[in-house]
């Protein structure tokens, strides 16, 4: 009778937290549905209070988009700027990093704990501290309006994201592995590239995931340090907010083509993000 009434009462707490996950789940995704929803309504709708449910969907916000009729100029273009920054800037911040925090992690060196909360200290600066030194730098080596503009500074600011994140990674693999691969002839860059790399493949999905995102999305820099050639697609976003008034359906359409890239390739790479964010979080 009391392993009964256990069970029931487990139900019961699973029923209930279920409901509560559920009501957070459409809290979290509502915005999401409210933006792709207006993405695809006519100017008038877009605007209309109370809020239009039930209407014929248009096309007319992307079609303004692509065919450069919107406040925007060249989305393709923009997409293409935001693609090649944040590529290239994931991919330096993440390798540079493992680098970094495999060497913390396996080598003994004098003031390592120092090195590492230096690392560390670098994430501590609010981006806006450091816009204005960063822009008088870009100036000086003329490098405003480029992808290096954008590359060098978001590389640094993942960096440090980048190392702390991997060290936990390198830190849960035995030093057996690689004692073993070097006992068979294996130089230290052998065994990381070939015996550790492979095993902290779903650290590295989950880091890289979350580094792109930042470079992807980040718009402060660059607002200020691009001008025409190498604007990325946060700044359009700009563009829609007029003296005029809001544009919300182009705005809207922008934003959901912001988040399709993003969205879709975190969920091509889910199982490889979950095991990279539970990695070392069970023992036994």
């Amino acid at each position: 009778m009391a392993s009964i009434t256990r069970r029931n009462r487990n139900k019961l707490i699973n029923i209930g937290l279920n409901i509560v996950l559920y009501i957070l789940l459409i809290i979290v995704i509502f915005p999401v549905i409210w933006m792709v929803l207006t993405s695809i309504k006519t100017s008038w709708q877009a605007q209309q209070l109370p809020p239009v449910w039930f209407f014929k969907p248009t096309l007319k916000n992307y079609i303004s988009l692509f065919s450069n009729t919107s406040s925007s100029s060249n989305f393709k273009q923009l997409l293409i700027n935001s693609t090649i920054v944040s590529l290239i800037s994931t991919a330096l911040s993440v390798v540079f990093g493992a680098l970094a925090a495999y060497s913390l992690s396996r080598f003994k060196m004098k003031h390592r704990k120092d090195v590492a909360f230096f690392i560390l200290s670098t994430r501590m600066f609010p981006p806006a501290a450091t816009l204005i030194p960063v822009f008088l730098m870009m100036v000086k080596l003329n490098l405003i309006d480029t992808y290096a503009a954008l590359i060098i500074p978001y590389t640094a600011f993942n960096l440090s994201f980048v190392v702390w994140m991997l060290k936990g990674f390198f830190d849960e693999i035995p030093n057996s592995l690689e004692e073993a691969a070097m006992v068979d002839g294996c130089s230290h860059l052998t065994a990381f590239t070939r015996v550790i790399f492979p095993l902290v493949a779903p650290g590295l999905a989950a880091t890289a995931i979350i580094s792109l995102m930042f470079s992807w999305n980040e718009f402060m820099y660059a607002l200020v340090l691009t001008r025409r050639y190498a604007v990325t697609v946060p700044v359009v976003a700009n563009q829609f907010v007029t003296m005029y008034g809001v544009q919300w359906g182009e705005l809207t359409a922008a934003a959901t083509i912001m988040t399709a890239p993003v969205l879709v390739f975190a969920i091509i790479v889910r199982n490889h993000m979950i095991k990279g964010l539970t990695f070392g979080s069970v023992k036994g």
